[in-house]
């Protein structure tokens, strides 16, 4: 069930689908939204909630001790697998024939079931594989 839309809540909330494919610290939130009056501990509260409901995801980052949340509530998310660069902290969808088939062959090879929107692949993106 969801909150209450507050202001802030508000805020936070097109500013994360906005950017659906960024992780982004709490620090990164409050910098970006202060202008619409949304404090540091309005985004921890935030994020807190936003979590129990699903609509943002907890990521870690290889090397940092600090961390991320990445807005999940977009249809497009809920039906895909991710794939997140361990360098940039760029996260992708994964191609959904490629992603498709994969499901398909654990289920059909392993029998495991794989969730979608919640499963996150590690990795080194193009970009940065090419620096």
């Amino acid at each position: 069930m969801s909150k209450y839309m507050t202001k802030q809540r508000k805020a936070m909330l097109s500013f994360l689908s906005l950017h659906a494919d960024e992780t982004l610290s709490a620090k990164q939130l409050e910098a970006a939204l202060s202008s619409e009056g949304v404090s540091i501990s309005a985004v921890y509260r935030n994020l807190a909630e936003l979590e129990k409901e699903g609509k943002v995801r907890r990521v870690n980052q290889s090397g940092s001790r600090e961390v991320f949340y990445q807005y999940t509530d977009g249809a497009h998310c809920k039906e895909c697998l991710h794939l997140s660069c361990e360098k940039c902290g760029k996260t992708y969808h994964m191609n959904s024939e490629v992603a498709q088939m994969l499901v398909q062959n654990l289920a059909q090879s392993d029998e495991f079931a794989i969730d979608k929107a919640s499963t996150v692949l590690y990795g080194v993106c193009r970009e940065c594989r090419d620096k």
